[in-house]
């Protein structure tokens, strides 16, 4: 079996989309073991010279300055390590945990922790073999890494904590026992390198990353649908107004829904003026390519951030070797400050809330009889029937929680460690409240998705454009039309998950 080959310098997203998601297992390139023995080399040099090193034979953070024994430095790992596994609250998700698992492996296998291969090697091993340490979600940070999240990773690594193997929760030496791996016996510095790292708040955006250009593409389509049912023009579509503001994502917006849209019977009803009066669109119509532009411009900029982040040495202090004969210098920085990450988060939480805003719009848009040109609230017999006025409300409540949700992370520190980490990121936090806006804004597009096919049918028999119709067809073969009142719950959450799944998406690609 071919296995994904990690070297600190190659790993891309799609890679570790296919290690967290179908389970491809690792294997250490070759490179990356020699650089490795040549940095353990550099270390091993120190320790035996008794010059003093961060983290090697001293204390760690405001007790540096404290030096420990030779003897003690393999009890100084070990303490650190438990020492650290302090996290709080509900465990990091399973695809969350593997792609902790490989982020740390590949940092590692960069060559600058100064570990032995065996370090990467174990990490690798848990991959494979499926073994995923109970990793609380609270409790770092961002500054000097995610130690907590990463503490509570290399617990398992070295035989403690806990850990999912089989299905079952259970301790992690019983894990690592039954899956046939050795736990770790650490060694000089080799606590500190499974702790220092950015890798948790990494794993979630890396994840979280994946799922907002799905719902990018979505929210594209879910446009093209509303712009239908409100009998919209593409004029504000033609590529020459691109041209001359000729940013990308307002262009691939804009082609998205000329595509979606061609060959629409609806579009070709209304081109003449006594049809409906009015001259130029609402916004949230005639500017989705710029609002839906910006953020695909935004979740490039996060994908550029990550692209660098995922081969980074990340470490503190990081080992330069020279020749594998232990000659080289170790350094100390901060590279396993988070910040980088952390306005990620904050550019992407920003972008998710543009788009859940601009959806809700659509949707009211389409429920309100003086905008819509449409039954009120897209349902006959309106009075006895309200149809879709409350998922307009959802749709506005899940908005206007987006918007908290929102609020920068990155801009925030409090100090730690005695002030000696005395600015933080706080990048972690940024990242954990991605996934719960995630699923809101896969909520908001599916209100719109429903209420755009809604009014759609309320056009009939004229139909959308033909790859405008396959998404229309998604949305009926989990919800008929609605000819009287019934809750909708189920047909919202139906809809999410197709969202969720990427079945909007694919129709764009």
């Amino acid at each position: 079996m071919t296995k994904i080959s990690l070297d600190g310098e190659s790993l891309t997203r799609d890679a570790l989309y296919q290690i967290v998601f179908e389970g491809e297992e690792v294997a250490l390139a070759p490179a990356a073991l020699e650089k490795m023995k040549a940095s353990r080399a550099v270390i091993e040099r120190l320790v035996e010279s008794n010059a003093a090193v961060y983290g090697v034979n001293t204390g760690f953070g405001k007790m540096a300055s404290v030096r420990i024994s030779r003897e003690q430095i393999g009890t100084l790992q070990v303490n650190l390590v438990r020492s650290h596994a302090c996290g709080v609250g509900a465990p990091l998700s399973e695809a969350e945990t593997r792609a902790m698992l490989v982020l740390r492996a590949n940092a590692i296998a960069k060559g600058f922790s100064g570990v032995r291969p065996v370090v990467a090697e174990t990490l690798c091993a848990m991959l494979n073999h499926s073994v995923h340490p109970v990793i609380p979600g609270q409790g770092s940070v961002g500054a000097s890494g995610d130690l907590a999240p990463l503490a509570h990773l290399a617990m398992v690594a070295i035989g403690e904590g806990e850990a999912i193997y089989d299905g079952q929760r259970m301790a992690g030496g019983d894990a690592m026992k039954s899956a046939g791996i050795a736990p770790l016996a650490l060694q000089a510095k080799e606590g500190l390198a499974m702790l220092n790292g950015t890798q948790g708040m990494l794993s979630l955006l890396s994840l979280a990353l994946r799922d907002a250009e799905i719902a990018a593409d979505t929210a594209d389509v879910a446009a093209a649908l509303s712009l239908d049912a409100l009998r919209g023009s593409p004029a504000a579509f033609d590529e020459r107004i691109a041209r001359v503001r000729p940013y990308l994502g307002h262009a691939t917006t804009a082609k998205n829904l000329e595509r979606l849209n061609a060959g629409s019977a609806i579009r070709d009803s209304h081109k003449s003026a006594d049809v409906d009066p009015r001259v130029q669109d609402a916004y949230s119509l005639r500017c989705t390519p710029q609002v839906h532009g910006s953020v695909r411009d935004v979740l490039d900029q996060v994908d550029a951030t990550l692209s660098v982040e995922l081969n980074s040495a990340t470490d503190n202090p990081l080992v330069f070797a020279t020749d594998a004969k232990g000659a080289g210098e170790v350094i100390s920085g901060g590279n396993f400050h988070g910040q980088p990450l952390a306005i990620a988060a904050d550019q992407l939480s920003v972008a998710l809330t543009t788009l859940a805003g601009i959806s809700e719009r659509r949707i009211e848009q389409m429920t309100n009889p003086q905008t819509s040109l449409l039954p009120a609230f897209l349902v006959r017999d309106a009075g006895l029937n309200s149809g879709f006025m409350i998922l307009q409300v959802t749709a506005a409540a899940l908005a206007s929680e987006m918007k908290a949700q929102s609020h920068p992370h990155s801009v925030d520190s409090i100090p730690t460690s005695a002030n000696q980490e005395d600015y933080v990121s706080m990048g972690m936090s940024g990242a954990r409240r991605i996934a719960p806006m995630l699923a809101n804004l896969r909520n908001v597009l599916a209100v719109e998705l429903l209420a755009s096919c809604q009014g759609i049918d309320l056009l009939a028999p004229l139909k959308t454009g033909k790859s405008a119709q396959r998404a229309y067809d998604i949305v009926r073969s989990v919800s008929p039309t609605v000819n009287e009142d019934r809750s909708l719950a189920a047909d919202i959450e139906s809809v999410a998950n197709h969202v969720a799944k990427g079945s909007f998406a694919e129709i764009l690609r």
